[in-house]
Formats: structure tokens, C-alpha cells, sequence
């Protein structure tokens, strides 16, 4: 496993012991960015215009398509340290 995916694994982590709850807009950024260093570029149907929580992940996701892998692990785990030193939120 390379140091990468560990720090990625760690930062996974660290994001569940969060002092206090980073806002909406952080979320979706966690989201996609999680999903983008996990499993690559989004696929799948959009979710119907109900679904609001799923649409909007759907398009936080679809925003950084063709973001590589390493690229979106690298950016998660910078945002996860600035919510862990209360520098985001």
C-alpha cells in the first residue's frame, strides 16, 4: 500500500473525529473528493430533481471529472488536516 493510500485511509479517519461539524458546502467538498480518490470519475445515473441530497453529492462529484486519483486523495487529505487545525470549516 503506498504512503498515499495510507495518509488517504488515515484522513478517512481522522474526518469521523472532527471537533465540531464542517459546514454543507465542506461536506459536499469531502464527499466528492473522497469519491473521486476512491473510485475515480463520477459515474452512474444523475439522481431525479427529488432527490436533493443525492443530486447534490451527484454534482459535487461530477465537478472534478478528470481529477486523477492521487490528485483527489492529495486535496482530501490537505482539507481534512485545515478542518482538523480549524483552519476550514
Amino acid at each position: 500500500m503506498s504512503d498515499l493510500q495510507q495518509r488517504f485511509e488515515q484522513a478517512q479517519n481522522d474526518v469521523k473525529q472532527l471537533p465540531e461539524r464542517p459546514s454543507n458546502m465542506t461536506l459536499l467538498r469531502l464527499y466528492a473528493l473522497f469519491k473521486q480518490g476512491s473510485e475515480g470519475d463520477v459515474h452512474g445515473d444523475k439522481p431525479g430533481m427529488t432527490d436533493f441530497v443525492g443530486r447534490y453529492k451527484f454534482e459535487a462529484w461530477e465537478t472534478l471529472k478528470g481529477t486523477s486519483q492521487e490528485e483527489a486523495m492529495q486535496k482530501y487529505i490537505e482539507l481534512v488536516e485545515e478542518l482538523k487545525s480549524g483552519a476550514a470549516s
